[in-house]
């Protein structure tokens, strides 16, 4: 095979061996034959709590070992095709296969990064929350760029986007908003975006065309589902009800259906109104679950609970990303170093590379290229 080929499929091979690894591929059939006994148990449904918690990790061994055979098999068979059509000088046949192996590194890259989305809670939906930093007027519109960013980008996904709730700027922009994104590891993709974003350019507002610094906080935490039991006592609560701004004319909201939940013990406030008040008492409420399991989640891994500590204010040294438009074009993430001259493409939802070097990440906070420098 040609050198480019060959480099393709060792690619693929590290993509296969890196899946191994996450699955501890030496004792997944083991693992699989005790859940297959497990399941043809007469008595498995007697808990069905346990017994769908058992289905579900039974589920999700069998789709990775599925995934890792699949990409196995259509790696060799297409290496045998090429040896096939270079031995029969069948340059279609070659082309054919060279191609399908071009298309599979990618699909390999993929699940690969996929399977570092082995969290408690990466496979849920999210909450994301946007909130404008110091800088009046240039921070809520950086605020509302950053809210159009997410939204492209959970688009491109196929995830849903719904709007929980909105605060708009005194001038332009919004002090803040609230989404909820649903979808398949909606939570594992965006858990890395949590922290602040800075952005460097011309002031549109400016009548003297000077450059403005503005930053805007991203906080991202999974939305609680049935199988993770988070209990809120009543008399810790402090629910408001209060007239949600709107955007004038005669959609003004005039009732108090907007619903705003003080968690008193941690000082946690969340918000709802873009629903009724019932829909927004609930909609809070799944909000403030959420926020306390993340406040769990944090206290379990020493390392993301410094880096919450470590985001403080949105302002100067808390940032993890920096946006450059004035006077180059660049985006560059502090964490991990990798960076883009294409500032639209990223400010149009293209954020999988950022996301994928932060989930590459090795426990030891290296990043990839580091990890292998010190081999």
């Amino acid at each position: 095979m040609r050198a480019e080929i060959q480099s393709i499929a060792d690619e693929i091979e590290n993509s296969l061996e890196l899946l191994r690894q996450r699955m501890e591929w030496e004792t997944a059939q083991h693992r699989l034959e005790e859940f297959n006994a497990r399941v043809e148990d007469p008595s498995l449904w007697d808990n069905p709590e346990s017994a769908q918690k058992l289905m579900r990790e039974r589920q999700t061994l069998v789709d990775q070992m599925a995934v890792h055979d699949g990409i196995k098999q259509e790696l060799q068979d297409n290496i045998d095709l090429i040896e096939l059509g270079e031995m029969e000088d069948d340059k279609e046949v070659v082309t054919e296969a060279e191609e399908a192996l071009r298309a599979l590194k990618i699909k390999a890259a993929e699940k690969e990064l996929e399977a570092l989305l082995n969290g408690e809670a990466d496979a849920n939906d999210t909450f994301l929350e946007i909130n404008a930093g110091a800088g009046g007027t240039e921070s809520c519109d950086w605020a509302s760029m950053l809210a159009r960013m997410y939204v492209r980008w959970a688009e491109k996904k196929g995830y849903k986007v719904e709007l929980q709730s909105q605060s708009a700027g005194d001038e332009a922009g919004i002090k803040s908003a609230a989404y909820k994104i649903s979808g398949h590891n909606a939570y594992g993709w965006l858990k890395s975006e949590s922290g602040v974003h800075r952005l460097v350019r011309i002031s549109p507002y400016d009548s003297s065309a000077r450059r403005h610094t503005s930053f805007s906080s991203v906080w991202v935490y999974p939305v609680v589902d049935d199988n993770i039991e988070i209990d809120v006592n009543p008399s810790d609560i402090r629910i408001d009800t209060y007239r949600s701004s709107g955007a004038g004319g005669q959609h003004v909201n005039t009732t108090d259906s907007a619903v705003r939940i003080t968690h008193m013990p941690t000082g946690i406030v969340v918000t709802s109104s873009e629903k009724s008040q019932h829909q927004n008492r609930d909609i809070a409420m799944k909000a403030l679950k959420s926020r306390l399991y993340q406040l769990e989640l944090d206290k379990r891994n020493e390392a993301i609970n410094a880096a919450h500590e470590a985001k403080g204010d949105a302002g100067w040294g808390n940032q993890i990303r920096s946006y450059v438009l004035q006077p180059y074009q660049m985006v560059k993430d502090l964490r991990t170093n990798v960076e883009t001259s294409d500032t639209q493409g990223v400010l149009d939802g293209d954020l999988d590379k950022f996301m994928a070097a932060t989930l590459a990440m090795d426990v030891s906070g290296k990043t990839r290229a580091e990890a292998q420098s010190e081999e």
